[in-house]
């Protein structure tokens, strides 16, 4: 992970390696952006505008140019970076387009020592942006082979709100930038984890991997702490068997590497915390089972277990930045293979509420290990519970590969749209209408996991499916098919490979659910 730091010094007391501006497209020329915070703190550079017209930048979205500082011209361009690199917002200059030109531009300097940005960063709000893009789109996967060149090593955000040198004050500075990078940190380093989960070869993780990984994360998180207790509960394979969990026993039964159901709680420290579960699909490689998918689907699959790298990940930066938030993340863990004792179509598996359910299509698994989890998160009567999933293609062909869909209680789903917003992550509300619950009717069971030979709002049938283990209890289900995973080139602070997309919506939905008496005031004995 990058360091990052910020300053209110001038460009020029800063210095750096590079320095990091940003431009919005005008019809005459680029027009850089913050002249009013960021850039004041900059020697006039009014003449740039001009010069990068001539060189043909126009700072359309994702564009970036390099500009030695050398070509200048004015009295202290020696005293800045000996580079500049301006980053294209497009028509843009919101908070979204600040986190996307500050990671931006993080992918571009991977191999630089230190780089200086100096996008606008008045406001926590804009602060939080460029941090968070920074950090995020300075990301490699380390585990790559051969090595990849190293991500961008040092990172400072030139801000006022950073604190002023102390031969300017009379006492210690304050620092109103500290908690904003905290938390940039924090978000930024749970993205990095989910993406690197998904980055892994499906060899390497299997579901004893998976667990291994989270038993460790927890660890790591969890000593010491006053504020909470953060706790790891495993379910093996016999465990599963005998406590009725069907649908991921019935799924995992054709691999060698037995399916695993792992529980990660924390629980704040403070009286009457609204209690969140986040369950997540967690199939480390699906080939179909014995419904077999096409050759050319099948790389991409060591990603579907990513619902579940990202709410073990957003439950431990809970954890982390202990928000007075109960969060329980279940992680519902199989291999999906046809091995000689996998799953067969017509099978009738028994999920852990005892509902019955038709299996028609083995590649329908995910629907049955998040419907184990989900009956298991609500028996604990959380007050509320969100699953995310690569649950459908149906998501894809629907809303393509960036933007997400939510569907469920009114109220929850709103609420993740609400949270998406903020943390700049794209999710569309998707309806669950009543008429295609007949889909799911079977003549053998309670229900059939899939309407085999009708394509018809098959993403709205999963949805469907997973409301039957709800209960009463208000719940969003997230389907992530599109997003979790970037096959194309990277684009903004998005990578290709693993994106941990959900982590920064979930993270914001969990602080949306703190209220002012639940703030840390109110201590339990």
């Amino acid at each position: 992970m990058s360091e990052i730091t910020t300053s209110s010094l001038s460009a020029a007391e800063v210095g750096g390696d590079v320095l990091v501006l940003a431009a919005r497209a005008e019809a005459d020329a680029p027009v850089l952006l913050g002249e009013e915070s960021g850039l004041g703190i900059l020697p006039d550079l009014s003449a740039l505008p001009a010069l990068l017209s001539t060189l043909g930048f126009t700072a359309a979205l994702d564009a970036v140019v390099r500009v030695p500082t050398a070509a200048l011209e004015h009295s202290r361009r020696d005293s800045l970076a000996p580079t500049l690199l301006v980053v294209g917002t497009g028509d843009g200059d919101d908070v979204a387009a600040l986190r996307r030109a500050a990671g931006r531009a993080a992918r571009d300097l991977a191999g630089t020592e230190h780089a200086v940005f100096a996008l606008p960063a008045d406001t926590t709000e804009r602060l939080a942006a460029v941090a968070e893009g920074a950090l995020e789109g300075a990301y490699v996967w380390s585990r790559r082979i051969p090595e990849p060149t190293a991500p961008l090593a040092r990172i400072t955000v030139l801000t006022p709100l950073g604190p002023l040198p102390r031969t300017l004050l009379r006492r210690s500075p304050a620092d109103g930038a500290a908690p904003v990078l905290q938390r940039a940190r924090v978000l930024a380093e749970a993205v990095a984890a989910t993406r690197d989960l998904v980055n892994d070869p499906p060899a390497s993780l299997t579901p004893t991997a998976f667990v291994e990984y989270a038993r460790r994360a927890a660890a790591a998180a969890g000593p010491g702490r006053k504020d909470g207790r953060l706790e790891v509960e495993v379910y093996d394979d016999k465990r599963l068997a005998a406590d009725g969990f069907g649908g991921i026993a019935g799924v995992g039964q054709g691999a060698v590497h037995p399916p695993r159901l792992v529980r990660v709680a924390w629980t704040p420290r403070v009286k009457d915390a609204e209690h969140v579960a986040l369950v997540g699909k967690g199939i480390t490689f699906d080939s179909g089972g014995l419904s077999l998918k096409p050759p050319t689907s099948m790389p991409t699959m060591k990603s579907d277990m990513a619902g579940a790298a990202t709410v073990l990940s957003a439950t431990l930066a809970a954890a982390r930045l202990g928000l007075p938030v109960k969060t329980t993340a279940w992680l519902a863990l199989a291999e999906n293979l046809p091995g000689g004792a996998a799953q067969r179509p017509g099978d009738v598996v028994t999920i852990f509420d005892g509902t019955t359910v038709e299996v028609t299509n083995t590649d329908a698994e995910g629907r049955l290990v998040l419907a184990d989890a989900l009956a298991a998160a609500v028996a604990e009567e959380p007050d509320v519970v969100v699953d995310v999933a690569t649950l459908t293609g149906a998501q894809i062909v629907a809303l393509g590969e960036r933007v997400a869909a939510v569907m469920g209680s009114e109220s929850v789903r709103d609420g993740v749209i609400a949270a998406a917003e903020r943390a700049g992550e794209d999710f569309w509300p998707m309806p669950l209408p009543a008429y295609l619950r007949a889909n799911l009717e079977s003549p053998f069971a309670d229900l059939r996991n899939a309407a085999v030979g009708n394509r018809a709002g098959g993403m709205l049938v999963a949805g469907l499916f997973l409301r039957e283990f709800v209960g009463r209890t208000p719940w969003a289900h997230l389907d992530i098919a599109g997003p979790a995973y970037n096959e194309k080139s990277a684009w903004g602070l998005t990578p290709t490979g693993g994106t941990g997309f959900g982590v920064a919506t979930l993270l914001a939905f969990l602080e949306d659910r703190i209220t002012g008496a639940r703030q840390g005031t109110d201590r339990a004995e």
